[in-house]
């Protein structure tokens, strides 16, 4: 068979990865114009964020498995082509109940698409290399939200959020183009194939229930601070009394940060090791939600939001180099996808929890030092109950 070098499949993938981003970026962006265009409440908001999330959990789970049975590639396609169509599809959406059942399924081929991407690459790359090109895999993210900050400024407010959401329908076609790109990195005979219930099992067996305990704390604290702070920094500017093309314009000053954040983890993660890069870049990304709620004037509002922006990105570069190296071959689709779709639990719950303190009158600081204290909890987590997996072969 032949083989894919690591610097196509890294553009490839990368590229899948950059449509994700773009897909989740323009949502955070196409809530708030919503906001006007449907008369949304906080909570109404809230819940199309969390609505996504919900198809995320349900993707990352039925498609890390998936994975495990049919390849990595085929269901990065699969994937890939529910988000497309489901976003070319939402355009036609005319209520909140519809535009929030579509977002579900586009939500389940995003949800699907991360960890079976991370697991891919991880897999087709050298040991000594591997963290290095899944965090710059990573970096294809904020490309994505580049592009989806881009297209709110100059799209959104002259032609509508539909013309800029019709736009990622087209990366169906990016699908097919993957198809014939890609091959499979590993096989696993089908008669050394476990089932379905002998795989879940064997992700909480002893030799990796510590390792999975520790994925999905870390999953969870991350995905919920993220969520929950990155799709409401639109809606949260115009909250502070900036209007939205403003708001739409300073968020694309702080995405911009995400580059250098993916870059220098990629750099630092093959020098300090996994563990290191996630517990600098969580540190950083709680000191920076804390001051991000206290900011009052604008230029410490952009200030604490691109550093956000740096070690958040930064920490999720890491967490996807870190995931696929606990399990072996046989159940890393399967343990990677688990772990993702319990932090998805924590995406749900974040976007719905901001929209419910505001409605309750509780302070952006309050919001945000909620989001620092979660973060703490992932850095326990990888502090006191991961190992270093650098270098380590994958089986």
């Amino acid at each position: 068979m032949q083989k894919v070098s690591e610097g196509k499949l890294l553009t490839v993938a990368g590229f899948a990865w950059l449509f994700d981003a773009l897909d989740v970026g323009l949502l955070s962006f196409i809530i708030a114009a919503l906001k006007s265009e449907w008369q949304l409440n906080t909570v109404q908001m809230g819940w199309l964020g969390s609505i996504s999330s919900i198809g995320m959990a349900v993707g990352a789970l039925f498609f890390g498995i998936l994975a495990d049975r049919i390849g990595r590639r085929d269901v990065l396609v699969l994937t890939l082509l529910l988000f497309s169509i489901g976003s070319g599809i939402s355009v036609l959406a005319t209520s909140f109940t519809i535009f929030a059942i579509i977002r579900f399924f586009v939500g389940a081929g995003l949800g699907g698409e991360l960890p079976v991407a991370s697991t891919l690459v991880s897999e087709s790359v050298a040991p000594e290399k591997r963290g290095r090109i899944v965090v710059l895999l990573e970096s294809f993210w904020a490309g994505g939200w580049i592009c989806a900050a881009l297209i709110a400024y100059f799209i959104i407010p002259r032609f509508g959020w539909r013309v800029a959401a019709l736009g990622t329908a087209l990366t169906a076609v990016y699908a097919l183009y993957i198809r014939w790109q890609i091959h499979e990195p590993v096989t696993v005979a089908k008669s050394e194939r476990p089932t379905l219930l002998q795989n879940i099992r064997a992700v909480w067996s002893v030799p990796y229930a510590k390792a999975t305990l520790m994925l999905w704390l870390l999953w969870f604290a991350v995905v919920f601070s993220y969520y929950g702070m990155f799709l409401w920094l639109p809606s949260v500017l115009v909250l502070k009394g900036y209007s939205l093309l403003n708001s739409f314009g300073y968020v694309l000053a702080m995405t911009l940060a995400q580059l250098p954040g993916y870059f220098t983890a990629a750099w630092l993660i093959e020098k300090w090791g996994r563990k290191w890069v996630l517990i600098v870049y969580l540190l950083g990304t709680a000191l920076s939600a804390y001051y991000f709620g206290h900011a009052a004037s604008l230029g410490n509002l952009l200030i604490s939001g691109a550093l956000l922006s740096f070690f958040d990105l930064g920490a999720w570069g890491a967490l996807y180099a870190y995931s696929p190296e606990q399990y072996p071959t046989a159940i890393r689709g399967t343990g990677t996808g688990m772990a993702a779709a319990f932090g998805r639990i924590g995406g749900i719950v974040g976007p719905l929890l901001v929209g419910y303190l505001l409605t309750a009158q509780v302070s952006v600081n309050a919001i945000f030092a909620i989001f620092t204290g979660a973060i703490i909890i992932g850095i326990l987590a990888v502090a006191l109950l991961g190992e270093e997996t650098r270098g380590r072969v994958l089986a």
